[in-house]
């Protein structure tokens, strides 16, 4: 959710770019690593977990989007995956 999210540090080398009507796609300025996305009206933000310093502490609900995996990510059996969205969205 997004009230749990902020931003330690860094956040003045974000640069942002809308990818599509309403969506922001924030990345690093420096590195050009795609790190968070949002969509305003939406209560959560996107944050690409593999650019963690640290272990968030919780663990993934489902993957979305495993067609464009590389293999050493999955390590998570009991969670379920989805080559695209997951069925019904």
């Amino acid at each position: 959710m997004r009230e749990h999210f902020r931003w330690v540090k860094g956040k003045e080398k974000l640069a942002a770019f809308e990818s599509s009507l309403g969506k922001l796609r924030y990345f690093c300025s420096v590195c050009g690593s795609n790190l968070v996305a949002e969509r305003i009206a939406q209560p959560h933000v996107m944050l690409r977990v593999a650019t963690l310093d640290e272990d968030p502490g919780t663990r993934p609900a489902r993957h979305i989007w495993c067609s464009h995996d590389v293999p050493w990510l999955k390590d998570d059996k009991d969670v379920p995956f989805y080559q695209e969205w997951q069925p019904g969205r």
